[in-house]
């Protein structure tokens, strides 16, 4: 049986951290030191400034910070969130925007459950608001979750979507960002089999390991080099007293956060310590470029630890979705059944989490789907993050995908069949 200690020993160095950078920071601004020529002394206290936020980031949500968005009226109407469904490991939110006619489009952004708030598409979001009705999958801290809400792994989150597609109508569009992009397939081919007309208008998969196989990458190789049982031994953890999930099996998002830095520890080596010098320049300001990206690249959350190892084995392992076997309470999700929902994938030349071909490779294995129904993009120079948040996104590839939701939507199909 895992103790907690463990997780407690994670989050007590955190806090440790925390207080030193408070602590160098109070100290070393003293207007004692006012008069000292030493240039260590603003050093210091620029390092524990820098370093305080840092670790206090980690256990912080970030805010949306989305309160109005431009017209075609070209005024700015406000943006109200609300909660459409509340269930225990994740909601629906919508963004409402006030005072203008209801959008064309109504879009389902499903954000990604590997680490991070849905709050890394931030900027997606505010991209998509200006043409879209859009809502968004807001999934929670597994920490902050009772024992007594039960568990979460692979099939409940294809079913969380299930319900929410279901809810928004046929009429949805879905797009599917990174992580959950075989998830959504699936939750589109449950719904084709059980409630056709529940099925959504459209699926953009953008950036998504369909099937992890077809271009591998450090993500796969290591998902095919370790087994279950050290993955079980060596990430899982059960969360401190301190936290409403106490006693829940996490995959922590502070050690997740370690593999994160550790892929490129010497960019965020020299973003850090270049950060340090800019405070101590007084160059450096409490928004700017340093501060905005890590503000949300520190904030991690806690994955329960039966999503994180049923996705390493189902779909990264075993290769469920990619070889069309995958189930959900027995049911088979059977991607061969999605014949009236238009699909289209996008990739990133320069993608080294999910490569290019991991993700085309879903509309290979739509054999009921029509070819005019299928699209698919790549992204010349992109990365991960920029082909959904980056300059590729907003100039290239966030026109294909309302291009594409306006040609395929179910009623414009319906009235040229007409």
């Amino acid at each position: 049986m895992k103790p907690m200690a463990t997780y407690d020993l994670m989050e007590s160095a955190r806090i440790t951290n925390e207080w030193f950078g408070s602590t160098a920071k109070a100290m070393f601004s003293h207007p004692a030191f006012g008069l000292s020529l030493n240039p260590m002394v603003r050093l210091t206290a620029a390092w524990g400034e820098v370093t305080e936020r840092s670790f206090s980031r980690m256990a912080m949500k970030p805010d949306w910070e989305i309160d109005t968005v431009v017209g075609e009226d070209g005024r700015d109407h406000l943006v109200e969130m609300e909660t459409v469904i509340a269930a225990p490991f994740g909601d629906l939110l919508h963004f409402s925007v006030q005072g203008r006619e209801e959008a064309e489009r109504k879009v389902l952004l499903v954000a990604p459950m590997s680490g991070h708030y849905a709050t890394l598409l931030r900027s997606t979001v505010a991209s998509l608001l200006p043409d879209c009705d859009l809502y968004v999958t807001d999934w929670h801290n597994a920490r902050d979750i009772p024992v007594s809400k039960g568990k979460f792994d692979v099939e409940d989150y294809t079913l969380y979507l299930v319900d929410f597609i279901r809810h928004m109508g046929p009429d949805t569009h879905v797009v599917a960002v990174c992580q959950p992009a075989p998830l959504a397939l699936a939750a589109t081919a449950y719904l084709a089999k059980h409630e056709p007309e529940a099925q959504p208008s459209t699926l953009t998969l953008i950036g998504g390991p369909i099937d992890p196989g077809a271009a591998p990458t450090e993500v796969t190789d290591f998902g095919a080099s370790v087994t279950m049982g050290q993955l079980e031994q060596h990430v899982i953890q059960r969360v401190g007293y301190k936290f409403a999930g106490a006693g829940r099996l996490v995959y922590p998002g502070l050690q997740q956060l370690t593999s994160f830095i550790a892929m490129n520890a010497d960019t965020h080596a020299t973003a850090f310590f270049n950060q340090v010098v800019n405070v101590a320049r007084g160059t450096a300001s409490d928004h700017d470029r340093h501060n905005k990206f890590y503000d949300e690249y520190l904030a991690v959350m806690d994955m329960t630890a039966e999503f994180y190892l049923s996705t390493v084995e189902r779909v990264f392992k075993e290769r469920e979705i990619a070889k069309n076997v995958f189930t959900v309470n027995g049911e088979h999700c059977d991607i061969e059944a999605i014949r009236d929902v238009a699909v289209m994938t996008v990739e990133g030349a320069n993608d080294d989490i999910s490569a290019p071909g991991q993700c085309v490779a879903a509309l290979e294995m739509l054999k009921g789907l029509p070819d005019d129904m299928k699209a698919e993009h790549l992204e010349p120079g992109a990365g991960h993050y920029g082909i959904f948040a980056g300059r590729s996104w907003r100039n290239n590839i966030r026109p294909l995908v309302l291009d594409f939701t306006k040609k395929n939507a179910r009623s414009n199909r319906r009235r040229e069949a007409a």
